[in-house]
C-alpha cells in the first residue's frame, strides 16, 4: 500500500495515526486467533487503504463478509478500489457503528479487527465504541486492535472482563496488540 497516501493523510487529518501502512508482521499477529476455514464476518475499524483487508479476503473463504469503515478521504478512496462482493464500505465515523451495519448481523459478528486511534478518542467515545463492539459480537467472537501503546488494555478488561496483549516489534512504530473475548 501506498506510503505517500498515509503521508498526505496522516499531515491532513487528526484521526490518522501513522505514516506508513501496517506492517505483514502485524497484520498476520493481530490475524493469528482468526480460523479462516470457516464462513466468518469480520468488521475492520479504520481500514486504511487496505493491508488488511486485502490480507483477508486472501484468506477468507467466498461466503465470508468483511466490512470496512474508514473516515479519510485519501485512504477511503484507495479501499473502494478492492472489487470484491464479499466486501462492504463506510465513509462513516465507528462512533455510530450499530447504527450503520445491517441489523441482522448485529450479535454475529466473528471478528472486529481496530486500528483506529483509541488514544485519541475522549472517554465516553471510547466508552461506546467498545460496548457497541461487544454488542456486535457473537458468543465467542473476539475483538482484535493494534494500539502504539498499552492505553487499550483497562478499557478493554472493563468491557469485555479479559484481554490479551502482545507486541509486535516489527511495525514503524511497534505496536501493542489486544486480544479481547466476548463470553
Amino acid at each position: 500500500m501506498s506510503t505517500l497516501a498515509y503521508l498526505k493523510s496522516f499531515f491532513k487529518d487528526k484521526d490518522v495515526a501513522s505514516v506508513t501502512p501496517t506492517s505483514r508482521f502485524c497484520v498476520h499477529t493481530v490475524c493469528q486467533p482468526i480460523d479462516f476455514s470457516q464462513d466468518i464476518t469480520i468488521v475492520e475499524y479504520g481500514a486504511g487503504a487496505g493491508v488488511f483487508a486485502h490480507y483477508l479476503l486472501d484468506q477468507m473463504t467466498s461466503n465470508s463478509q468483511l466490512y470496512l469503515f474508514e473516515t479519510n478521504e485519501i485512504l477511503f478512496k484507495k479501499l473502494q478500489q478492492i472489487e470484491d462482493p464479499r466486501t462492504m464500505f463506510y465513509d462513516q465515523s465507528v462512533e455510530y457503528v450499530t447504527e450503520w451495519l445491517p441489523e441482522d448481523i448485529i450479535g454475529q459478528v466473528d471478528f472486529i479487527i481496530s486500528g483506529i486511534p483509541f488514544s485519541f478518542l475522549d472517554a465516553e467515545v471510547k466508552s461506546s465504541v467498545l460496548d457497541q463492539s461487544f454488542k456486535l459480537l457473537r458468543d465467542g467472537g473476539e475483538f482484535l486492535a493494534y494500539q502504539t501503546s498499552g492505553h487499550l488494555e483497562d478499557p478493554l478488561r472493563d468491557t469485555f472482563g479479559n484481554v490479551k496483549t502482545s507486541w509486535e516489534w516489527r511495525n514503524i512504530p511497534p505496536m501493542t496488540v489486544y486480544e479481547a473475548v466476548k463470553r
